[in-house]
């Protein structure tokens, strides 16, 4: 597959998972897109269009960090933001294909609670936020030695998705503990995927605009090793 392509398919992945889980969730009824998860999305009625939206949107992004591998110069960035975004797109594939449990009244009249499947799905949901998480801030050193402006919107995603992340998790305990109820759980971590696809999409598009762009002054990465 030809590199325009590979980067094409960052662009499609960063737009294609995010929009289908937002539309997915202000139309599925007994869905809140503050209080539920994205994951549970994939269950319920309508849980087969997640199933299909992460197995799409993984191979999108697994073929984004084929490209990244191809069009970074050598260094640090260009052996670990590939691996990184592989390690994205695995657990994005996996969570399609291991749904979590049911949780916080979703799907309405399901038995919650943790289950063997379920335990796969969050470590596979663990390296999905940690691997966009991480991929942003290697990218984003790399853009520093060029171009700050694109370094620092790389930086600030790569935040941000771990950052939501995190107080999802922290507002999904404080609503089981029945601190908060409803907490926003769900919205946190729906911003924490928009977050995480926008900069894969805002990079792929940054490459195809500029070719040169790992070598060109004002380019997303320079042609230093780092």
């Amino acid at each position: 597959m030809s590199l325009t392509w590979q980067l094409r398919a960052g662009v499609a992945a960063g737009v294609l998972v995010p929009v289908v889980l937002w539309i997915d969730g202000a139309t599925r009824a007994g869905y809140s897109l503050w209080h539920h998860g994205a994951s549970q999305l994939g269950t319920g009625d309508r849980g087969w269009l997640q199933t299909i939206n992460f197995a799409l949107g993984g191979t999108l992004l697994a073929l984004f960090a084929a490209g990244l591998r191809r069009v970074l110069h050598p260094g640090l960035a260009a052996r670990w933001a590939p691996i990184l975004t592989a390690t994205a797109a695995a657990g994005l594939l996996v969570a399609g294909f291991v749904p979590t449990d049911p949780a916080l009244g979703y799907p309405p009249g399901e038995p919650e609670g943790l289950t063997a499947t379920g335990g796969v799905h969050q470590v596979a949901g663990l390296a999905l936020f940690a691997g966009l998480s991480a991929a942003a801030l290697v990218l984003a050193r790399r853009a520093a030695e060029t171009n700050r402006r694109n370094a620092r919107l790389l930086k600030a995603g790569g935040i941000l998705v771990i950052v939501f992340a995190f107080a999802a998790g922290i507002a999904y305990r404080l609503d089981t503990l029945g601190v908060w109820q409803p907490a926003p759980a769900g919205l946190l971590e729906h911003l924490s995927l928009l977050a995480g696809f926008g900069w894969v999409a805002v990079t792929a598009v940054w490459l195809l605009r500029r070719p040169s762009a790992v070598a060109a002054p004002g380019g997303i990465v320079s042609g230093r090793s780092g």
